[in-house]
């Protein structure tokens, strides 16, 4: 009896503690009397379908373009820093408090959990007190002596950034393949380490994607080669060890410059495959992996509309494909008969079921799809000619397959979180049905999910679509309208936002926030039509959803206006920058995180990086109703002379996605117009780009200023 009476005991005091920051709240007293940064305005014109633009702020494209005002530029980000240092010194404090805080709550001492390949368990490490981490193998068992692949933490030492990635060993486990970016543009050089040596091999491979293929030769790499001033994936290249990259081969070059490309290799070992891929084509060549100077291929020339991706297995391929089929079905040919004409359905199309991807074993395909918007795992056992689901229970979360290394296995690793459980990683056998925890992410100090409450929501949007809403607060908080929320949504490219945990949540939690995502039309929550109603000629589907969702949480009193707060990043950047135009009246606060807001111009512009991967996601500005469409809702187009609620805006100098200049322009443009008194904020990271620091606690610091910035306006001082 005591143990539940203790339970009830803490649970009563964390429903307490939950308000208690909100019971005593202070207005925070901003600095009075200090000027924001006044950008010089310089006139320039666009002229295009016949319609003219003078941009103030065009000028601000200089340190990108390597201009006449490249000094100019980086003398105003650096004075809106100092305005935002200013303006924010109050919490400097509070900001350390809270980074100290979430970073007690992190593990330092850690490892993964190991992925068995080719008679090695791989797995990282983290050390106390170390930035980076260490990746390590073990051969043949879990107690064999540890092998230190790369030590990334002395590797980065003297770098502000540093990024290793797409580690991959060669099929005889003695030479390992990595990717190394050290400006946060990533561009990868390519390096080669002899695990037997411990050499790290001379040829370098510059301007990389990082990832690469091995042939079953153990001498040949494939990877992708960027345009060094589009950064845009270009070509497929072959590099054989011992000779210079400066000799290596393109074995394949993309024509079109709307396409990505990728090389990868079969979990079967056989095939090497290339793939081009749009927003709405793509196409795959292959390769044996025994023959790495023969011909790639065409597994299927790309069709108008149609996606493909090909998984292989010893007597076939399956394909994943949206052929005559939007939310996707799956097909198979056989291995020398790969047009569609041979292609023969084995899960056909369902209306209400997405089918995102296949995973493919000797005697097993796993084939994740989203029901409902909730991820499903199906499980097929060939051989056995049965099949079976894995199910979850929680209203709102997400899965995944995880990393699944061997071909010839009947274990499926795959992982799952929700908004109050922690990242769980669990194995599966797929012939038993039962599941094993390998891990579950341990939050130090203690975390107990029953102190928290999560709820799936459905807004009805403004045409009458049900748009879900995940939502997470402590238990305690009171549904009167008095709360802060915090609302976060993307709503692009047809990525999904499942709820998920995060432990540096609990800093807002833990003052009486809810913290809420709206699953808006863009992404691909609820299937592709949900993406295909939130892109293109139909965007501003995406905007109006998530400000029918605020609004329905406002009706059901979670929140109200004076504490509502939006947050987004990218491309929920412009998304942030969008309803603060069309609805600046309901939110107390935006955070836009490196937001995409100067769409017209960056569109139109094909020299930056990835404008013409984007055409069938926004429209090509060239034409003229695309032009108009997008003009109507580009947030730096449409800045008025009207209030703007208090906004966060963050950048980074070196992002090679949203370049820095959209949101300085955007600031300035805020500026010049907004007739309030609010707060507007820009902080540009000079040392980063767009992911942000490379260190697992650098990035606290700006999570940190996030959080401080909506307790400040919520008078939350500690």
């Amino acid at each position: 009896m005591k143990l539940p009476a203790l339970a009830l005991l803490c649970s009563v005091l964390a429903a307490c503690s939950t308000n208690e920051h909100a019971m005593n709240k202070t207005p925070y007293s901003w600095p009075e009397n200090v000027n924001p940064p006044a950008a010089e305005k310089k006139p320039h014109q666009r002229i295009i379908h016949g319609d003219t633009v003078i941009d103030n702020y065009y000028w601000m494209i200089d340190f990108f373009k390597k201009g006449p005002d490249s000094t100019k530029v980086v003398e105003y980000l650096k004075a809106e820093n100092t305005y935002l240092d200013t303006m924010m010194s109050g919490t400097k404090q509070l900001q350390q408090q809270l980074f100290t805080e979430m970073k007690n709550r992190i593990k330092e001492k850690d490892e993964t959990v190991p992925v068995f390949q080719n008679g090695y368990y791989y797995y990282t490490r983290t050390e106390e007190g170390k930035q980076y981490f260490k990746y390590c193998r073990k051969k043949g068992s879990l107690e064999a002596k540890e092998e230190i692949l790369l030590d990334v933490d002395q590797m980065a030492e003297g770098h502000s950034y540093y990024s290793a990635s797409a580690f991959n060993v060669s099929p005889d486990n003695k030479l390992l393949a990595f990717g190394v970016d050290t400006v946060s543009r990533r561009q990868y050089t390519i390096h080669v380490k002899n695990l037997e040596t411990g050499e790290i091999l001379p040829e370098a491979i510059p301007l990389t994607n990082s990832r690469t293929a091995w042939a079953n030769d153990n001498k040949t790499l494939f990877y992708v080669a960027n345009n060094p001033v589009t950064l845009l994936s270009e070509k497929i290249k072959r590099h054989t060890l011992g000779t210079a990259a400066t000799q290596d081969v393109t074995v394949y070059e993309e024509k079109d410059n709307t396409n990505y490309i990728h090389v990868s290799k079969s979990k079967s070992g056989a095939y090497i495959f290339i793939s081009s891929e749009a927003t709405l084509s793509s196409e795959t060549r292959y390769l044996s992996a025994n023959d790495p100077t023969g011909t790639f291929k065409v597994f299927q020339p790309r069709m108008k509309d149609v996606l493909y991706y090909v998984v292989a297995q010893d007597n076939r391929f399956v394909v994943q494909t949206n052929l005559d089929a939007r939310n996707f079905r799956v097909m198979e040919c056989p291995l020398n008969q790969t047009a569609a004409t041979s292609w023969k359905e084995i899960i056909p199309h369902r209306d209400s079921v997405l089918i995102e991807g296949v995973e493919a074993y000797k005697d097993f395909l796993v084939i994740e799809e989203r029901s409902k918007g909730l991820i499903q795992l199906r499980v097929q056992h060939l051989s056995a000619g049965k099949e079976h689901y894995i199910g979850f229970e929680e209203p709102a979360y997400m899965a995944a397959i995880g990393t699944n290394k061997e071909y010839n296995s009947q274990s499926l690793r795959y992982t799952y979180t929700s908004l109050t459980t922690p990242s769980t990683v669990y194995d599966y056998d797929m012939i038993s049905q039962k599941k094993e925890l390998k891990k579950q992410q341990e939050v130090i100090g203690g975390y107990n999910p029953k102190d928290y409450v999560t709820e799936r929501l459905y807004a009805t949007a403004t045409d009458g679509t049900q748009v879900p809403i995940s939502i997470v607060y402590k238990k305690g908080f009171t549904k009167n309208g008095e709360a802060p929320l915090l609302l976060y949504a993307y709503g692009s490219y047809g990525s999904s936002m499942d709820a998920s945990f995060t432990s540096t949540r609990l800093s807002l939690l833990n003052r009486g926030f809810a913290f809420a995502i709206a699953h808006i039309r863009g992404g691909q929550e609820m299937g592709r039509y949900w993406y295909e109603d939130g892109k293109m000629m139909k965007k501003k589907n995406t905007f109006t959803d998530f400000i029918d969702c605020a609004r329905f949480l406002v009706k059901e009193k979670y929140t109200s206006t004076p504490h509502l707060y939006a947050q987004g990043g990218s491309a929920g950047g412009l998304l942030m920058g969008a309803v603060a135009n069309m609805a600046p009246e309901l939110w107390n606060g935006i955070i836009a995180q490196v937001p995409f807001v100067d769409v017209v111009n960056t569109m139109l512009d094909e020299s930056i990086p990835l404008t013409t991967n984007e055409f069938d996601e926004w429209g090509n500005p060239k034409n003229k109703d695309a032009y108009e469409y997008m003009k109507s809702y580009s947030p730096y187009e449409n800045v008025e002379a009207k209030k703007y609620p208090n906004i966060l805006v963050t950048t980074g100098l070196h992002d090679s996605q949203v370049q820095y200049f959209e949101p300085a322009k955007w600031v300035a443009r805020l500026r010049a117009l907004k007739t309030d008194k609010n707060l507007l904020l820009l902080h540009t990271n000079m040392e980063y780009g767009h992911g942000g620091a490379s260190g697992r606690f650098d990035y606290l610091k700006d999570i940190a200023l996030n959080y401080a910035f909506l307790f400040a306006l919520e008078g939350i001082q500690q």
